[in-house]
């Protein structure tokens, strides 16, 4: 799934797959370790070849009941058991990604390309990340501040981290873009081009695929979660009602769920009230409800509906259209 020039991971791919496990070389029992490995690769071969996050494995593991990841590792299965527990280990990291969906960016070049094709938008490229760099305002800086310039460009404008492409540092070798020797930005610019251009071309080659890890996504799965919990869904009921609200005999029971949700909503699966996306969606939904007949205020049962209903369609609409956000800059 795409959406704003990043691949949501959710699951789906993985579920799609050839989940049969690989024919085992040993006759006998297979090391665990061994076969949650070869499950990994697989799961990461179906994913793009992203790396999976330590998190990631180890919440899958958690979900087939296996607390200590370290000592189920150390276990020995037969066949039939290490088959079973292949399968059921890619479709453990498929659920983990349902539930909780990571975005990666696919570095190929693409991005890149695009500002050395056009020679204002590299230009103004250029000048911004020597403005940047310039600290001083002299209107000079060092060869090797060319590779803070790529880490300052970062993956947003298809640079990966020197951690997952370390090819990185052989190219600023090759072009000679290391050491103190002063430039100014004409001469920063003529060094950054063919920078850029080779690291376009090996991207193009053998693209990188980065998790983005400040991008938060809501696909109302959390939700849907939450609307099958009938506890948790009294505890919520509980709390609105003992709400404290101006005016109180003038708030409709639709008015106190929409101002408790946009007040503590991000604590159980809904993104930041104020994200453009969400505005938009609580004005959706709460003025097809209040069109509908309204729950007395004083009817628990008539919250609980109220409530359900409201939630369901959150997570419908999440579903079909999921947010994405940053977190750095949700707060």
């Amino acid at each position: 799934m795409l959406h704003g020039g990043l691949s949501i991971l959710d699951g789906t791919l993985l579920r799609e797959a050839d989940l049969s496990a690989p024919p085992w070389q040993q006759v006998g029992v297979i090391a665990c370790a061994e076969v949650l490995q070869l499950a990994e690769n697989r799961a990461s071969l179906s994913l793009h070849g992203v790396v999976l996050p330590e998190t990631l494995k180890s919440a899958a593991l958690l979900r087939l009941g296996f607390s200590d990841a370290a000592a189920f590792r150390t276990k020995e299965l037969d066949c039939s058991d290490a088959s079973l527990t292949f399968r059921n280990y890619v479709l453990a990291i498929a659920d983990e990604l349902r539930d909780d969906p990571i975005a990666v960016a696919i570095l190929d070049g693409r991005t890149l390309q695009m500002f050395l094709e056009d020679e204002d938008d590299f230009a103004m490229l250029a000048e911004n990340l020597f403005t940047d760099l310039d600290t001083e305002d002299r209107g000079k800086i060092s060869k090797d501040e060319i590779q803070s310039a790529l880490i300052h460009m970062g993956i947003e404008l298809g640079i990966p981290p020197v951690s997952e492409f370390p090819q990185l540092n052989d190219i600023l070798k090759s072009h000679g873009a290391e050491g103190k020797e002063e430039l100014g930005q004409a001469q920063f610019a003529e060094l950054l081009q063919p920078v850029l251009q080779e690291l376009a071309d090996s991207l193009a080659k053998k693209p990188v695929v980065v998790v983005v890890q400040h991008i938060k996504i809501v696909n109302g799965s959390k939700l849907r979660k939450l609307v099958a919990d009938e506890r948790q869904l009294d505890d919520i009921v509980k709390k609105i009602m003992q709400e404290k609200y101006e005016s109180k005999s003038e708030w409709s029971s639709t008015m106190k769920v929409r101002h408790f949700l946009e007040k503590h909503g991000d604590d159980f699966g809904l993104p930041p009230p104020e994200l453009d996306e969400m505005v938009v969606l609580f004005d959706d939904i709460f003025s097809e409800v209040e069109s509908q007949n309204d729950a007395a205020e004083s009817e628990k049962d008539g919250f609980m509906v109220l409530l359900k209903k409201i939630l369901e369609n959150f997570a419908e609409k999440l579903e079909a259209n999921p947010i994405l956000y940053d977190l750095h800059s949700s707060h």
